[in-house]
């Protein structure tokens, strides 16, 4: 099996400078002017350019503000603080600053397009720390 992570976004060019700088992504192909591929994770991503207000899945319309979801992304980074730094100064905004848990260290960030995403650096044992 093969994972693609798809993030609707209203502008395809702003969403492609902000993940590149954010994260070291590079553009792999183009589709047009609306549809990107980006490299550089385990899954490649695309980057899909959807209208604010347009019908989403479960007749829910697409909205860009902040907003929950139960599903995002988690990128472990070797260094959360550095990653931080890197993912303001592409336009991220912090939620929760950095803090020590059981399995290392977390920062929650949203990106420019209201999608959630935290910054993951594992301690040596990792989420089997929780298991005591």
């Amino acid at each position: 099996m093969t994972i693609l992570l798809n993030i609707d976004v209203p502008d395809v060019a702003a969403a492609t400078t902000f993940y590149t700088a954010a994260f070291g992504l590079t553009v792999g192909r183009r589709f047009g002017t609306d549809f990107v591929e980006l490299l550089g994770w385990p899954a490649p991503v695309y980057l899909l350019a959807k209208d604010a207000g347009t019908l989403g899945a479960g007749g829910d319309r697409r909205r860009y503000e902040r907003h929950w979801t139960p599903v995002h992304i988690d990128v472990v980074v070797d260094d959360v603080d550095a990653a931080v730094e890197r993912a303001l100064a592409a336009g991220a905004v912090l939620e929760a600053p950095a803090r020590d848990a059981p399995y290392g260290r977390i920062a929650m960030l949203a990106d420019p397009f209201g999608h959630g995403f935290c910054l993951l650096q594992f301690s040596e044992r990792g989420y089997d720390a929780l298991l005591g």
